[in-house]
């Protein structure tokens, strides 16, 4: 491959992941919350329900930090603690959807009507190249990630 065309697109990938954290800030601020936190949600929802403990280790935050990001959720009423029933140690986050994406969605409307028409302007080829792209940059961010845990 082109040195120069390798550049560009690891250049446009950078700029594609500042403007993803821009982005998320500005509707976390909108949505009353930081924008660690709104994308944090976005785990609980993927995710469904899970022990304090699933995310923090999903998240990489510490234990202390994950209940300080559970406060903050819990008073907006967009997820709630329920304690196992076979160990009330264990806290599980449930993730409160119907208000989640009462919040979200209408905030990420346009961009999703954009970014949908932008994907439905490329070639069945296009979006395939597009997919594979993004799986195996997802698989690669993956592995950085658990190499950098050990």
């Amino acid at each position: 491959m082109d040195k120069d065309l390798l550049k560009k697109i690891r250049k446009l990938s950078q700029l594609h992941a500042y403007t993803s954290i821009q982005m998320h800030e500005a509707i976390g601020r909108k949505a009353g919350l930081t924008g660690t936190d709104h994308k944090y949600l976005g785990f609980l929802i993927q995710k469904g329900q899970m022990t304090a403990g699933e995310l923090a280790a999903l998240t990489g935050l510490t234990t202390g930090a994950v209940t300080g990001l559970i406060d903050r959720l819990e008073k907006k009423n967009l997820v709630k603690r329920q304690f196992a029933e076979n160990d009330r140690r264990k806290v599980i986050i449930e993730p409160n959807t119907d208000n989640i994406n009462a919040l979200l969605v209408p905030l990420y409307k346009e961009f999703r009507n954009k970014s949908e028409k932008l994907i439905a302007s490329f070639s069945n080829k296009d979006v395939k190249v597009l997919e594979t792209y993004f799986s195996k940059a997802i698989e690669i961010m993956n592995e950085t990630t658990d190499k950098l845990k050990i």
